[in-house]
């Protein structure tokens, strides 16, 4: 961010892509370098954001943007590390508490993991909620500690620093404040310009797509992915994708403490099917990008063994030992946060179960405290739920599909009704939904 801006004028910047036309990598990066030195005030960024929101950017466009918001900082600098540096994102989700298994897994194959996490907003459970659901875990390390880490256990799960990407802060803020958070190309930008910051050799994408993600349908997940594996290369960063599905809850549990609950018992190996099968598939990605293995068979081989023999797990406690965490919850649960109050949601007739729409589970969760309507709210990590039936399991009337956990009695019967009407059942039996769509 160094130097003077050079015959930055905002306004006809702002016309100019308003009209539709190009705008230049100079222009970009200038107004970027400009607004995040506060040199541009909210309300012109705020009318090019919306520009960009109605008129989109070209390829070379969202390439200036990227670029100029990972200049806009500092980097990671891992040219030392000879292992592979590979991460994971994923573009959010419900009970979404792969990053959580998936990594101490794939870092004890070989891995260096060196990942930029963040919060939940809206629909999205975030990875930095969950790990502060452990009593005393730090999520905001220095680069000096970041590095250290990794050196010691080849895993680091941290918000970025403040000098990573600062232009993307304050872009995101505003794209939060002005409904301009779903464009691909600002989408893209700012996923990457973060993941790129970590110095990282390879990346694996987990696109979701559907009632539970941003993203509705594939047509969308597979511009985005597409847009970003081919951004990502243009940085010399190899980068694959998966469309996963997000129309229920990953997993067994939604809610910070609960998810972390879940994450301990897939590690001692008591995974859900579902969580698995995500799991294996990017950490199958993640050994093929790393150059550990060649194959997806061989790398579902080594999974499987150190699965198996806990190794995912022992790295995970390192992780939570490494930043401060109490590693006890590994044993002893009741160590997490808990809440006050257990209501059972019971099923109003008889028949197999054929949705639990992650979009509605998301929102009842947000109710009980779980999650965000703005940046600013706090999280209960202790509220959420646990569902006891999944997908195309039977139920008799009045029987219990899930538990409701609750600081707040009378607000959780409320979320408990509304759960009992919106979950779907089916007289006939439910096929088991399709997991993954494609891989790119």
């Amino acid at each position: 961010m160094d130097g003077a801006i050079k015959f930055l004028q905002p306004k006809e910047l702002i016309r100019k892509k308003r009209d539709g036309k190009s705008l230049s990598a100079e222009e970009i990066t200038n107004f970027v370098f400009a607004y995040t030195k506060g040199e541009i005030p909210d309300y012109q960024a705020s009318a090019f954001l919306m520009a960009v929101f109605f008129k989109g950017l070209s390829f070379s466009e969202t390439k200036a943007l990227t670029k100029a918001m990972l200049n806009s900082g500092k980097r990671l600098n891992l040219t030392s590390f000879r292992l592979p540096k590979i991460d994971k994102h994923s573009t959010g989700g419900v009970g979404d508490k792969i990053s959580l298994v998936l990594f101490p897994l794939v870092s004890a194959c070989g891995l260096i993991i060196p990942s930029f996490a963040g919060r939940s907003l809206g629909h999205t459970g975030g990875t930095i909620d969950k790990l502060e659901s452990i009593p005393n875990f730090r999520t905001n390390l220095s680069e000096k500690e970041i590095l250290s880490q990794l050196r010691r256990i080849g895993l680091v799960i941290v918000e970025p620093t403040e000098e990573i990407c600062p232009a993307d802060k304050k872009i995101y803020a505003l794209r939060d404040a002005t409904e301009t958070v779903e464009s691909l190309p600002l989408i893209a930008g700012s996923i990457l310009s973060k993941k790129l910051a970590e110095g990282i050799d390879g990346l694996i994408l987990d696109v979701k797509v559907g009632k539970g993600a941003f993203l509705k349908n594939l047509t969308a997940a597979r511009r985005l992915a597409k847009l970003m594996i081919k951004l990502s290369k243009e940085f010399g960063v190899e980068t694959s994708a998966l469309l996963t599905n997000m129309d229920e809850p990953l997993g067994r549990s939604v809610g910070n403490s609960l998810e972390i609950m879940e994450t301990i018992e897939a590690l001692k190996g008591n995974i859900e099917p579902d969580i698995k099968e995500i799991t294996f598939a990017l950490g199958e990605e993640m050994l093929i990008l790393g150059k550990v293995v060649t194959n997806r068979k061989e790398a579902r081989k080594i999974l499987e063994e150190k699965l198996m023999i806990g190794e995912g797990l022992k790295r995970f406690q390192k992780l939570i030992e490494a930043q401060g965490g109490d590693v006890k919850v590994i044993e002893d649960y009741r160590r997490l946060p808990q809440a006050k109050y257990r209501l059972g949601a019971q099923s109003l007739k008889t028949g197999y179960l054929k949705s639990i729409p992650a979009d509605i589970v998301s929102q009842l969760l947000i109710e009980l405290g779980g999650g965000r309507k703005r940046k600013e709210d706090t999280i209960d990590p202790s509220v959420g739920f646990l569902f006891l039936k999944k997908r195309g399991g039977h139920l008799e009337k009045g029987e219990i599909f899930a538990e409701i956990y609750c600081n707040d009695e009378k607000k959780g019967d409320e979320v408990r009704k509304e759960l009992e009407e919106r979950i779907q059942i089916s007289e006939r039996k439910v096929k088991k939904r399709k997991l993954i769509y494609e891989r790119l």
